[in-house]
């Protein structure tokens, strides 16, 4: 279900920010999220994307003036992604900035955002984390090899024609957006050949709160969880960079499942002990994932990768 309270698509002179809010059982934090953001005010059109929820987050998002709330049954944030992105024919602006629906955005973050997209040849603009016992870490790692994370960053308007006429979209089982989004930003969309770092602009100025993890019952069950996430989303980015650097984006799958029968014999897990137990339980998943696929769509899209 749809609020349509305002709309991306209108027809005006210049065309509005869009602001994307990704948003998954996020009931304790969306409040604060949206605001942090510019909702209702001239030039932005801010958009929340339920997607999956079994919580009040839709609900909240609601009582927010100014804001438009898709509420979406399937879960899954890159399937979210392409939805809100592709297949929403008024979601139309001159740059898109993508927010978790936990993130607080700090003032004026989204306007330096917005500013380095118009330098020349920068498809990507991202943000720094300002919380956190690794914030530091973070922000040096980000500067140093120009990379997104993905709580808060802002895509220009061209580029995501670009992705959109191209017919480049994300494998809807996709842990995470922000790796992905990330090289195809450098790459301009072509193979791993034409990567450079400068189509992403890092923004020291740009910062966001991230919901920290607690040390209780339900914070470390959180973060057991999101372990085991990463770890999964290790192994899809190692077959990922396989596919940039042969086939480039054309080879990306509608589902990352349809390839781990390919690929997992090649993939192990890693030594380090912070890792290792979460990289077994990620290899058993995706083994899980391959056999529960028809042969036919795991054939298909080894061929096509």
């Amino acid at each position: 279900m749809i609020d349509q309270t305002q709309s991306c698509g209108a027809p005006e002179a210049r065309q509005p920010v869009c602001i994307i809010v990704l948003a998954h059982n996020e009931e304790e934090r969306i409040g604060a999220c949206l605001a942090s953001l510019p909702c209702g005010e001239p030039g932005y059109a801010v958009h929340v994307v339920v997607n999956g929820t079994t919580d009040r987050t839709a609900a909240i998002a609601r009582e927010t003036p100014g804001v438009i709330v898709h509420d979406w049954e399937q879960g899954g944030k890159s399937r979210s992604w392409n939805r809100i992105m592709f297949d929403t024919p008024a979601m139309q602006g001159r740059a898109y900035v993508f927010v978790d629906g936990d993130a607080v955005v700090l003032p004026g973050s989204i306007e330096i955002m917005v500013d380095a997209l118009a330098l020349r040849g920068t498809n990507a603009a991202s943000a720094m984390p300002a919380n956190g016992r690794q914030a530091s870490t973070y922000q040096r790692s980000i500067v140093a090899e120009h990379g997104m994370f993905g709580d808060l960053y802002a895509l220009s308007g061209s580029f995501v024609e670009r992705m959109r006429a191209g017919g480049v979209r994300l494998p809807e089982d996709l842990i995470g957006d922000d790796s992905l989004v990330g090289a195809l930003a450098k790459t301009d969309l072509q193979h791993e050949d034409h990567w450079d770092d400068e189509r992403v602009v890092p923004c020291p100025g740009a910062r966001f709160l991230c919901d920290p993890v607690t040390l209780s019952a339900s914070g470390l069950k959180m973060q057991y969880a999101r372990m085991r996430n990463y770890s999964l989303r290790h192994f899809q980015n190692r077959i990922v960079s396989a596919i940039m650097r042969s086939t480039g984006p054309a080879g990306l799958p509608p589902q990352m499942a349809s390839l781990y029968e390919e690929y997992l014999p090649l993939l192990k897990p890693r030594l380090d002990p912070r890792y290792w137990w979460f990289d077994r339980q990620a290899l058993a998943r995706m083994q899980a994932l391959a056999a529960a696929l028809p042969r036919s769509r795991q054939s298909g899209a080894a061929k096509a990768a």
